[in-house]
């Protein structure tokens, strides 16, 4: 089969890139998966044991809130522990702003319009530009200024989009051009409408979020819906997925959400079937184990787990790995689309996983190899 599938590829919006820290974000980088931690900023230890796990899942990009000056005091130590850079959540306080900037932080998140005076925005974006800080401006559809749901009468996507466009011009007033936008809302339909007319309105990068998605479930249903259609036509350079759950599930959720269109590769891809009476052995449990003890694999590869001889054999050809129910607790192995050897249900699990942990070895040298011979 060829390789060549062009009624697979997305077309991405043409935007500038910003850096945050050291991660290009726009242009042509890979679209970025942010988290925000929930513990107390002021607690630096219990935040940096949070965002190392989200590190591990793979984020490239951490959001910690900044309330306060404890907060913004705790911040120096996190970001010098952190292996990502961090973006500091500020909201009203300016100071906070100004204190994260100079502690390390590679962004800050702002909303302008609540920044206050013309002065102290101008006083955030100076003390931007000398930490070589990116600004994320957030509008959402549950704090909007007053005088836009005046003229609006509610939240809707031209309000939202003004918000954005307004706040933008007070960073390019202040010839300030590193930002980033997000016009998020909890509404799947504004959001997407929202980001849709954003994308065509400018040309600087722009963050994806259905905000206040819900739980893991039903948050990841919504959050992959509104994400989704922007993706496929082309729309966002970063994101997040605002669960009410850990925030490394949300570092899952979104490279999922982006491997399953493409556009990120990291860690195993299972192709598992749902399963039914044919099953030769518990598909269910088996996928659950199998993702909770292959996490810690970030070579991009794939595995298929299926229960029985229906489709297992069609969708093991296309996979590095494939697993294939049987009768009487033997079930057949691919290797590289082709049967290889049987496997007993007692020793399937490990067996699997060494396999795997295998082909992500031997998949990572020939890279290093490919690598060195470039140079």
């Amino acid at each position: 089969m060829s390789s060549i599938r062009p009624w697979r590829d997305i077309e991405r919006r043409k935007s500038r890139q910003i850096m945050v820290g050291t991660v290009p974000v726009g242009g042509d980088a890979p679209i970025t998966v942010q988290t925000m931690t929930n513990t107390l900023t002021s607690d630096a230890g219990a935040t940096i044991d949070q965002i190392r796990r989200c590190e591990d899942a793979g984020a490239d990009l951490i959001r910690v809130s900044c309330p306060d000056v404890e907060s913004t005091a705790a911040f120096r130590e996190i970001a010098r522990a952190a292996r990502v850079p961090l973006i500091a959540d500020i909201h009203f306080h300016y100071k906070r702003a100004l204190e994260a900037a100079d502690a390390g932080a590679a962004c800050l998140r702002i909303n302008p319009g609540n920044i206050g005076s013309a002065e102290r925005v101008a006083e955030v974006v100076r003390a931007a530009k000398a930490n070589g800080c990116a600004i994320r401006i957030g509008v959402n559809g549950g704090s909007l200024e007053r005088h836009l749901l005046e003229k609006y009468g509610e939240p809707c996507p031209d309000a939202l989009v003004e918000s954005a466009m307004d706040h933008i011009k007070l960073l390019q007033d202040h010839d300030f051009h590193e930002f980033k936008v997000a016009v998020k809302a909890s509404d799947v339909f504004l959001a997407v409408a929202a980001y849709q007319g954003l994308a065509d309105a400018v040309d600087c990068p722009l963050h994806l979020g259905i905000t206040e998605a819900g739980g893991l479930i039903g948050g990841t249903v919504k959050s992959s819906i509104g994400m989704g259609m922007l993706l496929w036509s082309g729309i966002g350079d970063t994101l997040r997925v605002s669960l009410s759950a850990e925030p490394e599930e949300e570092v899952r959720v979104g490279f999922e959400m982006l491997k399953a269109l493409g556009l990120r590769t990291r860690g195993v891809r299972v192709v598992s079937c749902p399963s039914c009476a044919r099953q030769g052995f518990d598909v269910i449990r088996t996928v659950e184990a199998l993702e909770e003890r292959l996490q810690h694999i970030k070579t991009p590869l794939s595995l298929s787990v299926l229960g029985c001889v229906v489709n297992g054999p069609g969708e093991a050809r296309e996979t590095d790995i494939g697993l294939t129910g049987g009768g009487n607790g033997k079930h057949m192995v691919y290797l590289s689309g082709v049967s290889d050897h049987t496997i007993q249900s007692e020793t399937m699990l490990d067996h699997i996983v060494s396999l795997v942990e295998a082909k992500a070895a031997e998949i990572e040298a020939a890279e290093a190899e490919a690598a060195i011979a470039a140079e």
